[in-house]
């Protein structure tokens, strides 16, 4: 312990030095559990030593046999300590050693006599006394729960009674989905066989998204074995307020909420012993959360464990608590609340100023022609959307924008088109109707409403090697698979089309010559006295002498609007990776800062992780190229209440735009005065109201922007390099001083520092 304590404090390598404090807080911990037991204390070796005597019976005395006998009894008291309980780890214990001393026919039966006395000896540290309710117990087991190398639960005890509503309780990463999981596939041992338990998510499967919700439902094995039909399922769904078209419409095409009462619709038909819920409440408006509180109370014979980080859902729906706690899990009868009284640490679950963590967001670098943070970077005018397969529009009339001071909570009920509106803003959808535009050196992060599909392809991949692909060419791979991106068939045929050329040759005279443009070389100027830009082209057939600058709107016209586009999204993307090198320590730090610790951010595959740290992952990739704009299409899902107060706080700090879909609305009003309120209408189409705090708004919009230039710059090596700050500009009195200063320093032969013999050779004072 002593050098441990040492290792913690001195040891250079950070990552070996949190290994060391988290070896020593384990340590601690158990110390603290011992003083806590109190006269538990040691199992006396004596006793042991007694009981192994009498089971070996009379046997031929030795100083050899005493020896090993003594032996033998520390160990068996050591594992009576531990509550070891498995008979097959104790008569081979016990076999090994005594074997060359009992006669083979008598060892088996001496074991399991050794084995049957120990076990008495173990105690318990006393928990939390079981009321008896009078309902039916389904299981009463004791087990160990690992994910990989990882212990999540060791030697606990798990006692389930029919019809009690269980929350399941407990940091990001403890195991509480592994836990259900393992449930559900009777992977856990002692666990009833005969219990039919169902594990409720709303995630699709890429190989069923192309699957109808009715043949979605059919789809799954337990429905075909049990007989269920089409007409059962179809009722089911028409039950959970599907309509007649929805039931034959792609799963794809739902919303987030809608999938999660598709998932619940199945496990009603599976008539399920145990409910297993995960985060049910994910994507789901007011009054969807309220259906399934009320389907949750109404369920008086099956049992519900539900994982949530929604506390007015285990307020109100939750009997028992169970309680992840130091690799065991602790009963607590009654809901939240109840809970918070007997353990107010656990207060951050309700409220996110409780939050002891802390994300930093990286701070967006400056935009040309940005002077206010109310101008807008992005904004869509009259925007109309139809998804491909349907008649109708989703959304219609959309006009919004989105400035550095925007701080926006964009709500309303499920298949609104809230999703779809924050695509056609970001360009990862075409407007069928109306424009959208946006900055040409904007960086944006988009953290998608189902997240983990930007990492789905990746799963194999550590966190910190997923970041090193995505941006390893200097842009964002990501931002360059958008359809907005994609060049069609029509615009290729556009592109290629021989346009006239004008020039003029060295006598001065016009030339004409028909050309077709290769490529854009990712080059880029600005047009001298406007705010237009010019795009360095390569014409097919000539070399690269033959090149010139074409403004942005005779290139549009050429169709190469989309790879306009890419070129500013390349220039933005380097722009804002000048500061850091794509190291694996600097994306260690960056991850470090959304809240991933470093072990899992350089030494877990994504597959590994929990869905909590998943997201932490999916925010840390989008902001790692200091964004000016982060949109998040329901980032609080799967994140436990510190790291959402630690999000809210980051969120507070950061000095760019940001956009939130959230039905979370404690998380909303606690950072966005301004919000986008999306409803349909009796037509079915999505339309917007802008609401907010005028006061603040009006504030916001008249702040000037205050960019913060790069101090330093950490290269490949880890080597800190100071930049040069741009110099401050000097009016017109300031000016004349300076060169008077400058005139007398240099006639009396006083040496110039590098930015006054600049300034003096660029004026003329000095040759």
């Amino acid at each position: 312990l002593p050098a441990l304590e040492k290792a913690s404090e001195t040891v250079s390598d950070p990552e070996a030095r949190s290994v060391c404090e988290r070896g020593l807080a384990q340590l601690n911990r158990l110390n603290r559990e011992i003083l806590k037991v109190g006269d538990v204390g040691k199992t006396d070796v004596g006793l042991v030593y007694g009981i192994i005597r009498k089971a070996l019976g009379a046997l031929e005395p030795s100083n050899t046999f005493e020896v090993t006998l003594q032996y033998v009894a520390t160990i068996a008291a050591s594992m009576v300590d531990l509550g070891v309980r498995d008979e097959q780890r104790w008569t081979s214990t016990v076999a090994a050693y005594l074997k060359a001393f009992v006669p083979g026919d008598k060892i088996d039966a001496a074991s399991s006599e050794v084995f049957a006395e120990c076990v008495k000896l173990i105690k318990e540290i006393p928990e939390e006394e079981e009321i008896d309710d009078g309902k039916e117990v389904l299981c009463d087991c004791e087990f160990t729960l690992a994910y990989g190398t990882k212990i999540l639960l060791h030697n606990t005890k798990l006692k389930l009674r029919r019809g009690n509503r269980y929350g399941l309780l407990g940091p990001n990463d403890c195991g509480k989905t592994t836990l259900m999981r393992s449930m559900s596939e009777s992977q856990i041992e002692a666990f009833p066989s005969e219990l039919r338990t169902v594990f409720v998510e709303a995630d699709i499967l890429g190989e069923l998204s192309h699957l109808s919700c009715t043949e979605y439902v059919l789809a799954d094995p337990r429905i075909a074995s049990d007989g269920i039909t089409r007409e059962e399922v179809r009722s089911a769904l028409t039950t959970n307020h599907f309509t007649e078209k929805m039931l034959d419409d792609g799963v794809m095409t739902l919303s987030g909420g809608w999938r999660m009462k598709l998932a619940l619709a199945r496990a009603m038909l599976l008539k399920a012993d145990i409910l297993l819920l995960d985060e049910p409440t994910n994507h789901l408006d007011v009054m969807n959360v309220k259906w399934v509180k009320d389907y949750l109370m109404s369920l008086t014979h099956v049992t519900s464990i539900i994982v949530s980080h929604d506390s007015g859902l285990l307020d109100d729906v939750c009997s028992h608590i169970l309680q992840f706690d130091n690799l065991k899990l602790h009963l607590h009868h009654g809901n939240l609340s109840d809970f918070v009284k007997k353990v107010p640490e656990a207060r951050s679950y309700f409220e996110l100023k409780s939050s002891k963590m802390k994300f930093t967001f990286p701070q967006p670098g400056p935009l040309d022609g940005v002077k206010s943070k109310g101008k807008a970077l992005m904004k869509m005018e009259g925007v109309s959307y139809r998804y491909p397969i349907n008649e109708h529009f989703t959304i219609t009339g959309i006009t919004v924008q989105v400035s550095l001071s925007s701080r926006v909570g964009c709500v309303g009920p499920n298949g609104a088109g809230k999703s779809t509106m924050i695509k056609c803003l970001t360009g990862e959808v075409e407007p069928s109707e109306g424009t959208r535009w946006a900055h040409p050196s904007l960086r944006m992060a988009y953290v998608a409403q189902h997240a983990f599909h930007h990492i789905e392809q990746h799963l194999n991949k550590t966190p910190n090697e997923y970041i090193r692909w995505r941006y390893q060419n200097g842009d964002d791979k990501e931002a360059m698979n958008k359809v907005t991106m994609v060049v069609t068939e029509e615009e290729q045929r556009i592109m290629d089309k021989p346009f006239e050329f004008q020039w003029k040759d060295e006598d001065d005279k016009i030339r004409k010559e028909n050309r077709v443009i290769e490529k854009l070389t990712l080059m880029r100027r600005n047009v001298k006295g406007t705010k237009e830009y010019e795009y360095e082209v390569k014409f097919k057939g000539k070399d690269v002498d033959y090149n010139v600058y074409l403004s942005a709107s005779r290139l549009t016209k050429q169709g190469f609007a989309k790879w306009i586009m890419h070129v500013d999204q390349k220039i933005a993307a380097r722009a804002g990776m000048y500061v850091r090198a794509l190291t694996q320590s600097n994306i260690e730090k960056h991850l470090e800062d959304c809240g991933l610790d470093r072990e899992y951010g350089s030494h877990f595959r994504m597959n590994a992780l929990s869905g909590g740290q998943k997201v932490k992952v999916v925010i840390g990739a989008s902001m790692w190229n200091q964004p000016h704009v982060v949109i998040l299409d329901e980032p609080t899902n799967y994140l436990d209440r510190d790291s959402l107060g630690a999000l809210a706080g980051a969120i507070t700090e950061y000095e760019g735009g940001v956009v939130i879909i959230t039905h979370n609305d404690e998380f909303c009003r606690a950072i966005c005065p301004e919000r986008w309120v999306l409803e349909k209408m009796g037509d079915g189409i999505g339309r917007l109201n802008c609401q907010g705090d005028p006061e603040w708004m009006q504030h916001a919009l008249e702040q000037k922007v205050d960019f913060k230039q790069a101090e330093e710059m950490v290269d490949a090596a880890g080597n800190v390099t100071k930049v040069k700050q741009a110099k401050k500009k000097l009016s017109r009195k300031e000016e004349k001083q300076y060169k008077k200063r400058l005139i007398a320093k240099i006639k009396n032969g006083e040496p110039l520092d590098s930015d006054e013999e600049e300034f003096a050779i660029d004026n003329g004072l000095k040759d």
